[in-house]
């Protein structure tokens, strides 16, 4: 059965032969039972849910673009993720980074806690400016790559995806370090 909505030529012949009464009232019924109560509809729109979720993460873990949510969709999104996934992010590091400067900034050492004022001034200096080129190259990128499409907010997404460490990136990172995107 097809569910085309494109109209029938009315004398093309239609490909399939006349569903029998029986089986086309069975279907008319399946299609049309909706729910009777609120409490129904509720129940069945709370698993429709549940299962679109579960697609939605299941195509995280996989890169599947058909059921990825609205933000990581399309050619764009896929190639700043591969852009970021492809390099070495020094902010990816930060959390690893800024548990060692804690523990540092809590020895009740003078000179080790300025080492550690020192290393937060380097590590969010670094941040920035590794920000910030990433951010001029992808931009450059982008506009030679995709000189017709929607660019707008991508660099940004990228950048927010390059403070997260790589492992724990969703989608999955489908490229190696070091591999052209």
């Amino acid at each position: 059965m097809t569910d085309s909505k494109q109209p029938r030529d009315p004398q093309a012949p239609k490909g399939r032969p006349t569903p029998k009464r029986s089986v086309a009232q069975s279907q008319r019924r399946s299609v049309a039972s909706t729910p009777m109560t609120r409490k129904e509809a509720a129940k069945r729109q709370r698993e429709e849910r549940r299962t679109a979720l579960a697609k939605q993460r299941e195509a995280l873990a996989s890169g599947d673009e058909r059921y990825l949510p609205a933000r990581d969709k399309g050619p764009v999104r896929k190639y700043a993720r591969d852009f970021i996934d492809s390099r070495f992010n020094i902010a990816e590091y930060f959390l690893p980074m800024a548990v060692i400067i804690l523990v540092l900034s809590m020895i009740r050492v003078a000179s080790l806690q300025n080492v550690a004022l020192l290393l937060w001034l380097v590590v969010i200096v670094l941040i920035v400016l590794d920000s910030i080129v990433t951010g001029l190259r992808l931009k450059k990128r982008l506009a030679e790559r995709f000189p017709d499409d929607r660019r707008r907010g991508a660099v940004a997404y990228a950048l927010m995806r390059s403070l997260q460490m790589r492992r724990l990136r969703l989608p999955k990172p489908q490229v190696k370090r070091g591999e052209r995107p």
